[in-house]
Order: C-alpha cells, then structure tokens, then sequence
C-alpha cells in the first residue's frame, strides 16, 4: 500500500514514493541498533574478537574437519588451457587482505601529508614507541625461540593491533583522553609501516625480473592515468591488478602491492568544501534561471555529482567508502580463515612449544618493555614531547595495549611457518597473549588513570571520534 500522507508544497516528503509509510518506519527502526553498533569505535575490535571465538570454537567441535574443509575448498578460473587455482584461504589471506594494506597504506600517506606524522616534532613520540615495540618483542621472541627451526617467526609479535587497541581504550572511557587515542593511532600507522618492510624484505621468497616488470608496467600506467587527470576511481583497478599480479609474480607478497598503491594516492582535494560550495550554487543558480526540463536537470546534477566527487582528496575518500569493508568484511573473514586453531591436533613438543611461548612474551612483555623504554629514551633526549595531559601512567596503558597483536601477527605467522605445528603453534601464543594483554590493559587504565570530569566528556568523545578512525 504505498504511502497516503499528502505533501505539503515545498516539504520534502516523508517516505519514496509508492513506499508504504509504516513499513519504512519499521524498517528505519530495526536499523537503529545497527548503525548504533557500526558507530561504536570498538564495533570492529568486538566483531573481531566473537569471530576468532567462533573460529576457534568451530576448529575445535565434532565439526572441525568441515571448518578446514571450507578453506581448502578450490576456486579460479579457466580460459581455454589457462587455468588459475587457489584455495579460498588463499583468496582471504593473498586477494581480500590487499584491501586492507590498501587501506593501511591511505592511511599512512594521509598521516604524513597532513595527520600526526606530517611534522617530526609529532611524529617523534610514537615513531620511538613503535620502533621499541618492534624490536624488542623480535629480540625477546629470539632470546626464546632463536633455534635455526623456529627463528623465522621472529616478526610475529612485532604488530599492534589497531582495532583490538582502539577497543580497550573505549572500553575505559573518560579515562582516556583524546591525545592517548591519537598517539596509539599514530604508532599503529607507524608499527603497520614497519610490519610492511618486514614482509617485504624478510618475509618473501626470491625476486623475478619478470614479475618486477609487469609492476613496474602497472605503476607506469598508474602515473600516466594521473598526469593525463583521469579520476574515475574505479579505472585504477586495473593497474593496481597489473601491480598485485606483477608483486605476486616477483615472489614479494602480493599484499605489499596493496601498500604501494595506497602511499601513491593523491591526498590533496580538487575542489575542497569551499570548491563544492561554489560549484554547487553556481549549478542550482543556473538550474532556477533555465527553465524546468530533464536535461537540464540531468546536466545539473552529472556536474554536481562531479563537484561531489572532488570535494574530497580520493585517499580520504576511499577510506570513507573501503574502511567500513575491511573492519567487518575482509578483516571478520580472516579472522575466521586463521584463528581457528585445533587444539586436539595440537601438539606442542619442546620445539613448538617455544614458538607459542616467544609469541606469547613477545606481545606481553616485550611490547610494554620496547614502547616504556623506548618513549623514555625520546623524552629523555628531548627529541619528542609528552603531548599535554598524558603522564607516565598513560604511557604504561599505552605499552600495555600496543601489546595486543592480531591480525597483522597471525598474517606474519602465516608466512613464517609452513609447518602446521609451527603455524599453530604460533597462533596459539598470538591469541593467548593477545587475550591477555587485553584484560591487562584494560585492569591497568581502570587503576591507574583517572576517570575525566563528565562537563569534558562530550569533548573527549568528540576529539577522540575524529583521532581514530583508521
């Protein structure tokens, strides 16, 4: 029954048309929770967190084998005699996780043009932080598990984990003031660049001139798009794909092509919001000195959709429309492709045994202990400032939670073991760990930081909102 409320002139009208009013109500209802969720900041963290249970759980269950069934299940495609075939696991973790180092890469081009890193004065605080909460987590995992069979997974507790960190700190509420949320951003975005090198350069095989020239084509044909102005978005897929397949080709993981691609999107708007402002009434004045037509109502709006278009840089753009995909899409999906760990099949001998526990020590002691050390030596030195607000007892909170590792640890384990005692092994001390630092972290920040008066809580949450998004 389509709507029967009568429209007032010059109101815009409540429901489409041929929409049934109450039905739309309802519907707008039941997406309230919904869109409630989606704009919580620790939504993707909590997300996480249920499927990697889930995960785990389903490994674990009568129905284990089909949990591991599903992700061997074969996909491609075939042209004539070319076939190409992969398992799913393997378009999660190679084709879907480049999305999300797309993304990381947006966001470390757009932080070093005009965020937290775009001056070294900022910049040095968590630049130490995050270069202690590397290298003393790869040391602590060598003085553990530094034996020729297992110190390739030395890389492992190397990352933060930023939707899982984000998560904590929401959790503690006013406690947390804005510029702590803003500094744990800026060290993921620089623990994430760092995790990248180490992919690139530790973790691939051998480099193939051939593979390394279909890239170099791909970014080629990316520059020349650029200087010839083309902005369509999605013509870019195709030499971003000519990237991805020239990396996998060269035998570097096919997800740094994702990184690339997103440090070499323009960060700077055409027209900007005073640009769309001008554009725009300047179409709306044309449209009401024209008379009423299609046409000119289809020109008026092809040119406002462009001014739409180019109001905002497309870095900042694509991470508006891709960052909703990847933290609940592409990242619940590897999480559910690599958390799950059975631990019936487990066996963990002396060998993989320290695995599990370097992992393990390097999230929960050598994080804390890198960052503390670290941001003490900076401070120290004079070279970086504690931004205003924060004391001794935030950074303490803050090397705590920089210890929860996920995503980019269980990624890293993927590709330093190939063994599947190893792999699980190293899963199991990541998920251990990274459980466990959580609840740390979040006991620390309830006894050591004070609650904020309730008059600057709506300031904080707002400072914080805008500081976190990634």
């Amino acid at each position: 029954m389509p709507s029967t409320d009568t429209p007032v002139p010059g109101e815009i009208p409540p429901a489409p048309p041929e929409a049934w009013l109450p039905l739309l109500r309802l519907a707008r209802l039941a997406r309230r929770p919904l869109e409630r969720f989606l704009q919580i900041e620790a939504a993707s963290g909590i997300l996480l967190l249920v499927v990697a249970g889930v995960a785990l759980a389903w490994a674990n269950s009568p129905w284990s084998a089909g949990y591991f069934r599903l992700w061997e299940t074969p996909l491609g495609v075939r042209l004539g005699g070319l076939a190409f075939e992969r398992p799913l696991a393997w378009f999660v973790n190679d084709g879907l996780m480049a999305i999300f180092f797309f993304v990381v890469g947006l966001e470390i081009r757009r932080e070093a043009h005009h965020g937290e890193l775009s001056e070294w004065r900022r910049a040095a605080l968590p630049a130490a932080a995050a270069l202690g909460g590397m290298v003393a987590p790869a040391l602590l995992y060598l003085l553990v598990a530094g034996a020729p069979a297992t110190r390739a997974g030395w890389g492992v507790p190397m990352a933060t984990d930023i939707a899982f960190a984000v998560g904590v700190l929401t959790l503690l509420g006013r406690r947390v003031p804005a510029a702590l949320r803003v500094l744990l951003l800026a060290l993921a975005v620089i623990d994430d660049l760092g995790a990248i090198l180490i992919i690139a350069l530790f973790y691939s095989s051998g480099i193939a001139a051939s593979g390394v020239l279909a890239a170099g084509v791909g970014l080629a044909l990316l520059f020349a798009m650029r200087m010839f102005g083309v902005r369509q978005k999605l013509l870019y897929v195709v030499p971003t794909v000519v990237i991805w397949a020239g990396t996998y080709a060269a035998g570097v993981h096919p997800t740094i092509a994702g990184v690339i691609v997103g440090v070499l999107t323009p960060v700077r708007a055409w027209l900007g919001a005073d640009g769309f402002a001008q554009s725009v009434r300047g179409e709306l004045d044309r449209l009401a000195a024209q008379a009423t037509s299609r046409h000119a109502l289809a020109e008026t709006l092809r040119h406002v959709d462009s001014a739409r278009r180019e109001a905002m840089s497309p870095a900042s753009s694509l991470i508006e429309a891709l960052h909703p995909w990847v933290a609940f899409i592409i990242m619940p999906l590897f999480a559910l492709a690599n958390a799950g760990v059975s631990l019936r099949g487990l066996s963990l001998d002396r060998t993989s045994a320290t695995v599990a526990v370097g992992a393990a020590l390097g999230l929960l002691v050598g994080k804390p202990l890198g960052v503390l050390v670290a941001c003490g030596v900076a401070l120290r030195l004079g070279v970086a400032t504690l931004p205003r607000g924060l004391s001794a007892r935030h950074l303490v909170v803050l090397g705590v939670v920089a210890g929860i590792g996920f995503t980019m640890a269980l990624f890293i384990a993927q590709l330093a073991f190939t063994s599947p005692a190893m792999l699980g092994a190293a899963k199991l001390g990541v998920l251990g760990a990274s459980g466990a630092t959580a609840l740390v972290g979040f006991a620390l920040g309830r006894a050591l930081l004070p609650a904020a008066p309730p008059s600057d809580a709506a300031q904080t949450a707002d400072e914080a909102e805008s500081s976190t998004e990634v």
